[in-house]
């Protein structure tokens, strides 16, 4: 079952955006890619959405809605 994992960046600058990925890989996540919230009155991105996946082994019997 491939688990995902969305981070939400509200300060969108290099050294965060590197921290984030560090952070996260280094906790077994694997990048998936990262999606930018652009404002209109800026070239710079309001916020960064940057995703993540990583393979888990379900539960036996679990379903979607408990998690069990």
């Amino acid at each position: 079952m491939i688990r995902y994992k969305v981070v939400e960046v509200s300060v969108v600058t290099d050294e965060e955006l590197e921290s984030v990925l560090n952070e996260w890989s280094a906790a077994g996540w694997l990048f998936e890619g990262m999606q930018f919230a652009m404002r209109e009155s800026s070239k710079r991105p309001a916020m960064a959405f940057v995703l993540f996946t990583r393979d888990e082994k379900p539960a036996k019997n679990s379903t979607p809605e408990t998690g069990q």
